[in-house]
């Protein structure tokens, strides 16, 4: 199940969640907690829903499917923030917060107070909490890291309120390589691959966390989950140019794998 807030351009949000889910092999719930008029270039309205529908499709959907993984996305309150909190409250299951800050283009989306709300209420219901470096800085009040040891201080900050892992997302570094470090009690992990020289990234941070999840859902152990989804996201990513959508950052392809064994895309025939 993902709980996040909707894309219009398809390429972030519940939309990317949902297509990565279908593209991993899982069926996806969905809560959406805002409406956002965006596409590759811009975020150019935003319109959060009221606590109390966003909270009746949660409990809708607890109370009838067995949700095996939660993934959390755009929030962008702090009243939102605290009720989807109360609404899973009784879930056991494993939960990845992908703290959604700011979009590609730059546009804001989680008020300033909602920050602390999130510490409070969130980081410790993670099983992996999924920052990007801008997010991770911000989360512990500090500066961007520029190197792994930064990345794993910041990381260890944000395990003390309470989350039981910590992926802290290298995309947003620079170099030929980028590294995204795993943190928990039992050390760290670095997941390190060729960076990619391409302007269709749209998307990422949401379709990393949702991969994630369904890697989880389908019973793997955060490490694991995390290394698979790692290795598709970067195919995902190596395939994005291959799409030919919009005029700005364009969204990653979820259905590389799916599309390349069997020929469906664009001028393809379907194979049966």
């Amino acid at each position: 199940m993902t709980i996040a807030g909707s894309d219009s351009g398809g390429g972030a949000g519940i939309q990317a969640d949902l297509k990565t889910f279908s593209a991993l092999g899982v069926y996806g719930a969905s809560a959406i907690t805002a409406i956002t008029a965006q596409n590759t270039r811009a975020v150019t309205a935003v319109r959060t829903l009221d606590p109390e529908i966003v909270v009746a499709q949660i409990e809708a959907v607890l109370s009838d499917i067995d949700v095996h993984a939660i993934k959390i996305g755009m929030l962008g309150t702090s009243e939102l923030t605290r009720a989807v909190a109360r609404a899973i409250a009784g879930y056991d299951g494993p939960i990845v917060l992908d703290p959604v800050m700011v979009a590609k283009s730059g546009d804001r989306l989680l008020d300033e107070d909602a920050v602390a709300a999130l510490r409070e209420h969130l980081l410790p219901r993670a099983t992996i909490l999924t920052p990007n470096l801008p997010e991770a800085a911000a989360l512990t009040d500090g500066s961007e890291a520029t190197e792994q040891d930064m990345m794993e201080k910041q990381g260890r900050a944000l395990l003390a309120y309470g989350c039981q892992s910590v992926l802290v997302k290298g995309g947003h570094g620079t170099g030929p390589t980028c590294t995204d470090l795993l943190i928990d009690a039992g050390g760290s992990e670095a997941f390190v691959s060729k960076r990619l020289d391409t302007a269709n990234t749209h998307g990422t941070g949401c379709t990393f966390s949702s991969a994630i999840a369904a890697e989880m859902a389908k019973g793997a152990a955060p490490r694991r989950a995390v290394a698979t989804a790692h290795s598709w996201l970067v195919r995902a990513i190596e395939g994005a140019d291959t799409l030919t959508i919009g005029h700005g950052h364009g969204p990653v392809h979820h259905f590389i794998d799916l599309w390349n064994s069997s020929r469906i895309g664009p001028g393809r025939p379907i194979k049966i």
